[in-house]
């Protein structure tokens, strides 16, 4: 079962939920996939848009890396007062472990005023190295 981190920032909820993916891993190569399932909760009362993410994603054996862009997997999706959007990604990384954090841009609709929500950081460790 995976561990769940939560942020809440101007009323909206972002939960991450981290998953080892050990069929997808490749030790031999320094490969470390992991995939993750965001949940964002629109506890506001006005619709909000997501238009861009923002990623930090650092490696256990020092590499960093930034990643931006529009919206996510492929969608800016409006999420209505009381509901939710859910997506699931991946991340590879060097080594069996690792962390990443970072921000949405989303758009309140009534206004389209423009804010940023924090995506809480979490990190992605592979069981075996637990041991």
């Amino acid at each position: 079962m995976a561990n769940m981190v939560s942020a809440i920032t101007h009323q909206i909820q972002v939960s991450v939920e981290v998953y080892y993916q050990p069929d997808q891993t490749s030790e031999v190569r320094g490969d470390y996939v992991f995939a993750y399932r965001i949940t964002i909760e629109n506890k506001s009362d006005v619709a909000v848009q997501l238009l861009r993410r923002h990623w930090h994603i650092y490696d256990a054996i020092g590499i960093w890396r930034e990643v931006e862009g529009e919206g996510v997997v492929g969608e800016q999706p409006v999420i209505h007062p009381g509901g939710k959007h859910q997506y699931v990604s991946g991340c590879h990384l060097t080594s069996p472990a690792g962390k990443m954090f970072g921000t949405y841009l989303l758009e309140r609709k009534s206004d389209a005023f423009l804010f940023e929500v924090a995506i809480p950081e979490f990190t992605m460790t592979a069981p075996f190295i637990m041991n």
